[in-house]
């Protein structure tokens, strides 16, 4: 950073007044957008998160759908095998044959109930994730659509106010550059300060324009004549004198 031109008192308090002005505009400017920004923002995080969950979901189901497949296979299979074995009881030549092939049939009879249970249960978990999904993706169209406005709201204000921003945003640094680093640093610690940005006021009635307590007369004096930078004794703001319109224009 170029180093700043030696500057009387007066020139430092128009130089501080002057960046307020313009950092106020651009304040206004954000005023207007609101909390559109963060708005999207978060719509957008939550539009993420409800897709990741989305995936999960339909990826889980699949895998169900395949288990319910597997258990409906395993039912034709214990089907088929049991018609196979009882067309080999009519051809038993003893008990101990008899018992063997009586027993496979009553252990595929098992197999085909066991799945029966694995099917009813793996559905009825296939249906309640089903029913999370519509929930899901019903949630996800109109965080979508929100979103979607919201852009387009935002995208006209931008619109309107893109080629002032940008104005503005080169004055700033412009009038930066006319200022000493550590009268920056306290500017931009005191803008942070405060939600309205007011780092620099001017005092109005005998009184701060930020904070709104009375200043003492001997104070208001020596404000006016710009001999030194002056802050709020309240707030910390800068104090400069109403007069200073005048010389700004």
């Amino acid at each position: 950073m170029a180093a700043v031109k030696e500057q009387s008192i007066s020139d430092k308090l128009k130089a501080l007044y002057n960046l307020q002005q313009v950092d106020s505009k651009m304040d206004q400017i954000a005023i207007m957008k609101g909390e559109l920004p963060m708005e999207v923002s978060d719509l957008e995080d939550e539009i993420t998160g409800l897709k990741t969950r989305l995936k999960k979901l339909e990826s889980s189901v699949s895998e169900i759908e395949l288990e319910i497949a597997r258990h409906n296979n395993n039912i034709k299979e214990s089907e088929a095998l049991i018609v196979k074995y009882e067309k080999q009881l009519d051809n038993v030549k003893n008990n101990r044959e008899f018992d063997a092939l009586t027993k496979e049939i009553e252990l595929q009879r098992l197999e085909i109930q066991l799945s029966q249970k694995k099917i009813r249960e793996t559905t009825s978990n296939r249906d309640s994730k089903k029913e999370a999904l519509d929930a899901i993706s019903a949630k996800l169209n109109q965080r979508t659509k929100d979103v979607e406005s919201k852009k387009v709201e935002l995208h006209k204000i931008i619109e309107k106010t893109e080629k002032e921003e940008a104005k503005l945003l080169k004055e700033s640094d412009k009038a930066r550059k006319d200022i000493e680093q550590r009268l920056l640093t306290s500017y931009d610690k005191i803008r942070k300060a405060y939600r309205n940005g007011l780092a620099v006021v001017t005092v109005s009635r005998g009184a701060c324009g930020g904070c709104f307590n009375r200043i003492p007369p001997q104070l208001i004096i020596e404000i006016g004549i710009m001999k030194k930078i002056i802050a709020c004794e309240h707030c910390g703001r800068v104090l400069v004198d109403e007069s200073i319109f005048v010389d700004q224009e």
